[in-house]
C-alpha cells in the first residue's frame, strides 16, 4: 500500500512546541537471562486474545472467533461461556479484550471489546458488558449491553485495536486502531479512528476529557494519532496510561499517554511503508508526542503489564511486552524516564520445553495474583503459559 499524501493543512493544524519528554530511545542493553520455570497450564485455545483472573482462582479468556472458556488452575477447559452477541471474525476481527468490573465479586459484570458487524458489510470496534454466571460447565452472559461503538465503521479486517483498561479514577479506557486503510483519520478528531477513547462505566463521557464540548471533536477521546494498540495498561505508580502500538515496518512504540496528546501517526514514525516507502515528514516533530521507546526491527507488540509481584522481587516496576512477529516476551527496566536495559524472558528457543518448538506468538501477558506471569500464546493451537522463577 502506497504511503498517502499528508498535506500542509494538516501540519498546520499541529500545536506549536516541542515534542515533549525526550528523544525517543531503541536498542537499551541487553539484561542477563534470569532463571525461569516454565509450566504448560493449557493449550488447544483457538487464536486466544485476553486473560482476566476470577476471584475463585479460576481465569477467564477470550477466543478471537467469539469465545470465552473457563480455564482451572489446572488447566481444564470448560464449553464456551454463552451469550455472547455475534462478531465479525475473520483477519484480525473477533472477540478481542476481556475485563472484569472492579467490584466484579459483588455485581458478576464484565467488559469485552469485539469487532461488532454493524449490518451493511461494515464493521467497527465496540464494547459491551454484561453479568457472568459461572455455571459448573462454564457459564453464561446476559443481558447484554453496548455502551461504545467506535465510529465510522468500515469494510475491513485490520486494525481494531483494542485493550480495555480502568482508570484509577473508575473511568474505563479503550484503545481503537485506525483501520489501516483510514490511517489519516487518526488525526482527524471528528472521529474515532486511530485513538484512546475514556468512558464512564455505563458508556457516558467523562466532563473532564479533554474535547468535550468543542465543535467538531469527539468528547469521549482521550488522545489521538495512534496506529493500532494492543498493549495497554496503568503505572501503579503514577496512575498513567501506558500503551504499546503496532508499527508499520519497525517503528513499534511505547507510550505514556497524557489527555489531549497527539501521538503522530501517520505524520512522523521511526517505521516505513510496507512497500519501503517513507510514511509522512519524518521521525518527529514540533508538538508531536515522541515514544519513551520504540523497537526497529518490529516485534508487533502485543500484551503489556507492569510487574508487582512478590516472585520476582527485582522485576518490580518494570514493564513486560509480548511480541507477536517477534514471538517474544519482554522485559523492560524503566527509571528515571529511560529504558535502562531489556531482557528476553522468551522467544521460541526459550519456550521449546513447553511448545515443542511451535509458535511463541505473544498476544497478552498479565501477573497473576500469586504473581506468576501468565503468557497466551496467538494460534490455531493457543497455548497458557506459567512463568515462575527457578
Amino acid at each position: 500500500m502506497k504511503a498517502k499524501r499528508l498535506w500542509p493543512c494538516m501540519l498546520a493544524m499541529l500545536p506549536f512546541g516541542a515534542a515533549a519528554g525526550l528523544a525517543a530511545q531503541t536498542n537499551a542493553p541487553a539484561l542477563p537471562d534470569t532463571p525461569i520455570t516454565l509450566t504448560l497450564v493449557a493449550r488447544g485455545l483457538d487464536h486466544p486474545w485476553s486473560l482476566q483472573f476470577l476471584p475463585d482462582g479460576r481465569m477467564l479468556v477470550s477466543e478471537r472467533p467469539g469465545r470465552l472458556r473457563i480455564i482451572r488452575a489446572d488447566g481444564g477447559m470448560s464449553d464456551p461461556v454463552t451469550g455472547l452477541p455475534e462478531v465479525a471474525g475473520g483477519g484480525q476481527g473477533g472477540l478481542l479484550d476481556v475485563l472484569l468490573a472492579r467490584d466484579f465479586a459483588e455485581s458478576g459484570l464484565i467488559y469485552f471489546s469485539y469487532a461488532e458487524p454493524r449490518g451493511d458489510g461494515t464493521n467497527a470496534t465496540a464494547v459491551a458488558r454484561a453479568r457472568l454466571t459461572l455455571t459448573a460447565a462454564g457459564g453464561n452472559l446476559g443481558p447484554v449491553s453496548v455502551i461504545f461503538r467506535q465510529q465510522p465503521a468500515i469494510a475491513s479486517a485490520a486494525h481494531f485495536g483494542s485493550r480495555l483498561v480502568w482508570g484509577r479514577d473508575g473511568t474505563l479506557f479503550i484503545t481503537l486502531g485506525e483501520r489501516y486503510s483510514m490511517r489519516d483519520s487518526a488525526q482527524d478528531l471528528a472521529t474515532d479512528l486511530g485513538k484512546v477513547v475514556r468512558i464512564t462505566p455505563d458508556g457516558g463521557i467523562p466532563p473532564d476529557n479533554p474535547f468535550v464540548g468543542q465543535p467538531g471533536k469527539q468528547g469521549e477521546i482521550w488522545s489521538y494519532g495512534h496506529r493500532n494498540s494492543q498493549g495497554a495498561a496503568v503505572d501503579p505508580a503514577t496512575g498513567a496510561l501506558w500503551m504499546t502500538e503496532h508499527g508499520a515496518m519497525g517503528g513499534d512504540e511505547l507510550n505514556i499517554i497524557r489527555p489531549g496528546g497527539n501521538y503522530g501517526w501517520p505524520l512522523v514514525t521511526y517505521g516505513t511503508d510496507y512497500d519501503g516507502t517513507a510514511i509522512g515528514i519524518g521521525t518527529a516533530a514540533p508538538g508531536l508526542e515522541e515514544p519513551l521507546y520504540y523497537w526497529n526491527p518490529s516485534i508487533a507488540t502485543s500484551g503489556l503489564a507492569f510487574y508487582e509481584g512478590d516472585l520476582f522481587p527485582a522485576w518490580r516496576g518494570h514493564v513486560l511486552v509480548g511480541g507477536l512477529a517477534g514471538q517474544t516476551l519482554q522485559r523492560l527496566d524503566i527509571g528515571n524516564g529511560t529504558v535502562r536495559g531489556v531482557e528476553v524472558v522468551l522467544n521460541r528457543a526459550r519456550a521449546g520445553v513447553v511448545t515443542g518448538g511451535g509458535s511463541m506468538r505473544v498476544r497478552d501477558v498479565r501477573v497473576a495474583p500469586d504473581g506468576s506471569v501468565m503468557v497466551l500464546t496467538d494460534e490455531a493451537d493457543g497455548r497458557l503459559i506459567r512463568i515462575t522463577p527457578q
